[in-house]
């Protein structure tokens, strides 16, 4: 099917045979949105469920507090009809909802702006695609520093964003929220799993030797030994399960960065959808098995519920949150009587953010999401899909072991540093 190929700090994904781009695209001008205006564009979705063109989502709120991840899809990206960008955004610390937010909503302004500044348009080789996906994760950071109102200092996000480019994925990711395509095998037909981006934990030897270079600290709690984290050189203090993300403005100087890993993927008619999704649905399920429920009847409801049952089965059902996006060239053409109502109902609720209306005090828990995308013939299957891994994991109220240990993110908040004061 393919291979990745690590080349100064990015990973290539290239198929064997694939025809990529045309070169023909013009990357005519496209006046961006400004970001109160965000809420009425079409072709983006951002709400807790709903469906564009070429991709749907879902998010359902677990029984740990309030839903800290964020998901996007936009359809028509750059003014191009057949450009598609999507993103899950895992939030962590007191106010990581509110910085996944802000990511999902800045970062791909940032990326226009990033693309303009090349000058070469939508029409680029993928080297002009990594070095603006980094300008923009770049930008985005310094954007959270420096905000006047948002306490990024222990509080951040993952980000895993998914450009479809006519025939091409272009894909950066920070933290460990995860890209999988979902192809079908040569042989049987069959739905095979490739895991297109990288988890960025702490364990991983290159992230753990810049870390102890930058003098942070890298080790397990002794309770929870399958969970590495990242610590201050002088207190055990904070704790974070990831060595990239944005935000995390007490570990900047001790390792922890914000640089994504860039990766490309040339489509092959095989490639049939790609699933973006938070930690939360990885830590439950293999890359196979969630493509076999998006790819599958929804008669695999409970899936989520019992593996998480057999895993942890002390620990409480976290957020659910999925993106899945198909890759189908008919789906576009044969949703087309629908989408116009699709996109009138999201777009007339798109205004306010389902999320933003909890008001209670956010905890220091660690939250998951899993976003769907259906379309075409699928679209039933990719419902069911989304209820196999949202509907099991939060509405099975027969299961009470809902007392066990959280395991979160971020433990431990530290307070400001004097010194310290907002740019605005």
């Amino acid at each position: 099917m393919g291979n990745c190929v690590a080349s100064g700090g990015t990973t290539t994904v290239t198929a064997a045979g694939a025809a990529g781009e045309d070169g023909r695209r013009r990357g005519r001008r496209w006046k961006a949105p400004r970001e109160e205006q965000l809420g009425s564009v079409p072709g983006r979705i951002f709400s807790n469920d709903g469906r564009s063109r070429t991709a749907a989502v879902f998010t359902q709120q677990g029984r740990k507090g309030i839903n800290q991840d964020a998901m996007l899809v936009w359809d028509g990206f750059g003014g191009e009809e057949d450009v598609v960008l999507c993103g899950v955004f895992d939030g962590h610390g007191p106010h990581g909802h509110l910085v996944a937010r802000r990511v999902r909503d800045a970062m791909p302004l940032k990326l226009m702006s990033a693309v303009r500044a090349s000058k070469a348009g939508l029409d680029m080789p993928a080297a002009a695609w990594r070095k603006a996906f980094a300008r923009a994760y770049k930008t985005m950071d310094k954007d959270l520093r420096s905000h006047a109102t948002l306490d990024c200092f222990c509080s951040g996000s993952t980000a895993v964003t998914v450009l479809k480019l006519g025939s091409d994925l272009y894909m950066a990711n920070i933290g460990d929220s995860r890209a999988v395509l979902g192809s079908r095998d040569g042989g049987d037909g069959g739905m095979v799993a490739l895991q297109l981006t990288i988890d960025l934990k702490p364990d991983v030897p290159s992230e753990a030797e810049r870390i102890k270079k930058c003098r942070g600290r890298v080790f397990a709690l002794q309770d929870e030994p399958e969970v590495p984290r990242v610590w201050l050189p002088f207190d055990d203090a904070p704790g974070l399960a990831m060595a990239r993300a944005f935000g995390d403005f007490c570990l900047k100087d001790y390792g922890v960065i914000s640089v994504p890993e860039f990766f490309h993927w040339s489509l092959t008619e095989k490639d049939q959808f790609v699933i973006l999704a938070s930690d939360g649905v990885w830590d439950v399920l293999s890359n196979q098995e969630a493509v076999d429920i998006v790819s599958s009847s929804p008669s695999r409801s409970k899936a989520a519920t019992r593996e998480w049952k057999t895993k942890y089965p002390t620990s409480k059902i976290d957020d659910c949150a999925v993106v899945c996006l198909y890759l189908d060239g008919k789906m576009d053409h044969e949703r087309d009587s629908t989408a116009s109502m699709d996109n009138m109902s999201l777009d007339e609720g798109s205004a306010a953010d389902p999320n933003e209306a909890q008001e209670q005090e956010p905890a220091l828990t660690r939250n998951f999401t899993v976003r769907t995308v259906a379309g075409s013939a699928h679209e039933k299957a990719l419902s069911g899909a989304v209820d196999v891994v949202v509907a099991g994991a939060a509405h099975d109220q027969s299961w009470s072991g809902l007392d066990g240990v959280t395991r979160v993110n971020s433990l431990v908040q530290l307070p400001r540093f004097s010194d310290e004061k907002a740019i605005g």
